[in-house]
């Protein structure tokens, strides 16, 4: 009689050393010079650099001794041309430190360009299978800090490089421990001159993190690997993650409302940052699911819509991508773990109490009522999708293998169609 196949019995957690609060960015030269750096790139994108954040952190810098420069061009929702420009740029000198400042787009850049600059290929060599070749690094890359200017990415957080590959009209990602950034340095001063529908989408993007997160398959509920030194950077949802994601949920039930309205409003800004690290470090490990899986066609594929507060050029911001699916996603996740499902709608809605007599509408009822109130776009033909352009999304989702590794149900193709269907 053949063995059945074993679970996973052991899970992984890791997260970067974080320094967090009102100044943090203006330590910033002195963390560079303790990493013993003789030149540090920063990278950033216009929009940022135009707050002044990016030459405050180059004068810190330059104060502590190191040779800097700041490269501004980075692309919003990062691009393989514009990443490609980013490493072009980088080349030129052998930097000993990187910093990224800005939202996800910068750090997501910057560790591409750590990868890059330190190993030989190109970047689809390093992109998960079956869109790449999914290879891991094998040398080591050199120090980089992240400074998230957005309350959403987690990108400071984890493992993780997301880029838009223009000629498949596809996002796809390249996940390994080694791009994980060695410090994370949260400043929520950072954040208060994002714009209301940018607070909305990053602070959505931090909600989701959460609760894919929260809803992932439990990791000893996974097949064990064949390599124990090769398990998946998601690792499913695991006893740790769980405390962080649900004190991310409980912040943004109380805090983003208040951080959209009033951007000023410091408190909401810093409880918000605080929501972004909490479920940064919990994602990073767990994993996010089919929101994260539908959002790269969806953003991969958009031919002219245009978002509020963002650069005027085609795109899908990242985080209304994965929330445009997300109230359907939870709806069929529901099954798997409704215990969870419905904890997770007490602490978004702030304490409400949901029961099995709720179900599966308990969820998507909180999460729609938030996204009505931060003024989120509404469905998937807000962003110029129909009936007709289900099958390209779903082909989409089925590439997404990091993602589709976690979901709690078994995903089909009839399933997808079906979500996609509900959420235009």
């Amino acid at each position: 009689m053949t063995d059945l196949p074993r679970n996973e019995s052991v899970f992984t957690w890791a997260a970067p050393p974080l320094k967090f609060g009102a100044g943090a960015l203006d330590e910033l030269g002195a963390e560079v010079a303790a990493r013993q750096a003789r030149s540090c790139l920063i990278l950033t994108d216009p929009g940022v650099r135009g707050t002044g954040i990016p030459d405050r952190a180059l004068d810190s810098i330059r104060a502590a001794g190191v040779k800097s420069e700041i490269f501004d061009g980075v692309g919003v929702e990062p691009t393989d041309a514009s990443i490609d420009e980013a490493v072009a740029y980088a080349r030129q000198e052998d930097w000993d430190c990187f910093v990224a400042i800005g939202g996800g787009s910068a750090i997501d850049t910057a560790k591409a360009v750590n990868l890059l600059t330190t190993h030989p290929g190109q970047l689809l060599d390093f992109v998960t299978p079956p869109i790449g070749a999914g290879k891991a690094p094998w040398l080591p890359l050199k120090p980089l800090i992240a400074v998230p200017t957005t309350a959403g990415t987690g990108s400071e957080s984890t493992t993780i490089c997301v880029v838009d590959l223009l000629g498949l009209h596809l996002k796809a990602g390249v996940s390994h421990p080694s791009l994980r950034p060695s410090l994370a340095v949260v400043d929520p001063r950072t954040t208060i001159s994002l714009p209301p529908a940018v607070t909305a989408a990053s602070g959505m993007d931090v909600l989701s993190h959460a609760l894919e997160s929260y809803t992932s398959v439990a990791f000893d509920a996974k097949p064990a690997p064949e390599d124990p030194m090769k398990r998946p950077a998601f690792c499913g949802s695991n006893p740790i993650s769980d405390v962080w994601c649900e004190m991310a949920l409980t912040l943004v039930g109380k805090h983003l409302r208040a951080a959209v309205l009033n951007g000023r409003d410091l408190t909401a800004r810093t409880q918000m940052a605080l929501a972004s690290t909490y479920a940064g470090t919990g994602f990073g490990n767990a994993g996010t699911h089919l929101p994260h899986a539908n959002a790269y066609p969806i953003a991969g594929a958009v031919k002219q819509y245009r978002a509020e507060g963002y650069p005027e050029m085609p795109m899908v911001p990242h985080g209304q991508a994965v929330s445009a699916t997300a109230a359907e996603v939870f709806r069929w996740t529901y099954p798997a773990a409704p215990e969870r499902h419905l904890h997770a709608a007490h602490l978004l809605s702030g304490g409400q109490t949901f029961t099995a007599t709720d179900g599966a509408d308990a969820l998507p009822h909180v999460l729609a009522e938030l996204m009505a109130d931060i003024q989120m776009p509404k469905g998937l033909h807000a962003f110029g999708y129909g009936e007709e352009d289900i099958d390209t999304l779903v082909d989409g989702t089925l590439k997404q293998t990091r993602q589709l590794a976690v979901v709690p149900r078994p995903v089909t193709r009839t399933a997808l169609e079906d979500i996609f269907r509900r959420s235009l």
